[in-house]
């Protein structure tokens, strides 16, 4: 019997606003977009850095699920929406997919961060070339 695995994805974007000139109104272009993502797709979203910024801030997206195919097509669907969304840059944005042995509860050692690209194998790991 083959060990199961849990993909955890995570997505990072650092978002640029250098026309904003308040939070607030840096909070009404970041907010919708992260309440967006949390109606249209599986996954939790959080707002990481710059929240005393007025210019920018880092949002981070996670989803989990046993297929790490699946957790990659929902991160580069979230990167895409991101993209497209809001009326501010990405300038820069990480995505990682890690998977997690069910029989110790702690990462493998397959991390890869960046953009990834890759298959998964037999033993349900993901292997990932990092593109930048």
């Amino acid at each position: 019997m083959s060990a199961a695995h849990t993909f955890v994805g995570v997505y990072r974007a650092r978002l640029v606003m250098p026309w904003v000139k308040s939070l607030k109104e840096k909070r009404s272009i970041v907010k919708p977009v992260t309440e967006r993502l949390k109606a249209r797709f599986p996954v939790s979203v959080a707002r990481l850095e710059g929240l005393d910024a007025h210019d920018w801030e880092v949002i981070g997206v996670v989803t989990i699920h046993a297929d790490a195919i699946w957790v990659r097509d929902i991160l580069d669907q979230v990167a895409a929406f991101v993209a497209a969304q809001g009326e501010y840059r990405v300038t820069d944005e990480r995505l990682s997919v890690q998977a997690w042995d069910d029989e110790d509860d702690e990462p493998a050692d397959d991390d890869d961060s960046g953009s990834l690209d890759g298959e998964v194998d037999a033993k349900g790991a993901l292997k990932a070339k990092c593109v930048t």
